[in-house]
């Protein structure tokens, strides 16, 4: 098999035409914005990537562990999906989020792409394993998969009641962690990273950004009401 050109991104809040709070580049449907501003916004990130804006696929994300493998353009939204795989050249699969870790997978020998929403109710139920098991199924080698993981909450900045640091830390291994106010905290990205290490996957790299620090990114946590950054990866012919 030969080497193919694998693309991904993560946007940030700038350079849309969406109004306070969700200034300006929000590309989440379901947070209260303006539809033809969140329309406007993805048909301009389409134009910038160069892909067709129905090639760009995204996911009725309801934090959960289901995986949906995708072989052409989607008119709307996956229905409760938080995890989309697929083999297709030119189809951008994307997960939006503001705090929860976009995870993003490829396998450039197997041809073989995939877009994670891993926040902690995801990551606990195993979100992650799932998508690699159908990035297998499709033909990747887990070996030689190569993994973004991207901004979100950081550990220092993700408190948690110290029973869901528990709950959270016996089903995702090394997520616990303190905060800087020396409270329970969670760093998923680090639970992660072992999830993927476990699995075989050693490929890994990190966009340390932390949401709820940096003000170019989307937060829940920080703000409440806001909009929503997207992570895609496609593969280019």
């Amino acid at each position: 098999m030969s080497t193919i050109s694998i693309r991904r991104l993560v946007t940030t809040r700038n350079g849309g035409v969406s109004a306070p709070p969700y200034a300006t580049f929000n590309l989440g449907e379901h947070v209260g914005d303006r539809p033809e501003a969140v329309a406007a916004n993805r048909e301009r990130l389409a134009t910038d990537i160069g892909l067709p804006v129905q090639h760009l696929v995204w996911m009725e994300q309801v934090h959960g562990r289901t995986v949906t493998v995708i072989d052409g353009p989607q008119l709307q939204p996956v229905p409760a999906s938080d995890a989309l795989v697929t083999a297709e050249p030119r189809l951008a699969v994307a997960v939006l989020v503001a705090d929860c870790v976009p995870v993003l997978l490829a396998d450039p020998m197997g041809k073989v792409v995939a877009a994670v929403h891993a926040g902690r109710v995801g990551a606990r139920a195993g979100v992650l394993p799932a998508a690699l098991e159908a990035m297998r199924r499709l033909g990747a080698r887990l070996e030689g998969v190569e993994v973004l993981l991207g901004p979100s909450a950081c550990g220092q900045c993700y408190e948690v009641p110290n029973q869901m640091q528990v709950d959270v830390q016996s089903r995702l291994p090394g997520s616990a962690c303190r905060t800087r106010r020396g409270t329970a905290g969670l760093d998923l990205r680090t639970g992660l990273w072992r999830q993927l290490a476990a699995a075989g996957v050693t490929r890994v790299s990190v966009d340390p950004r932390c949401t709820i620090e940096d003000p170019a990114l989307y937060s829940y946590r920080r703000d409440g009401v806001t909009g929503r950054l997207a992570a895609l990866t496609w593969i280019e012919e």
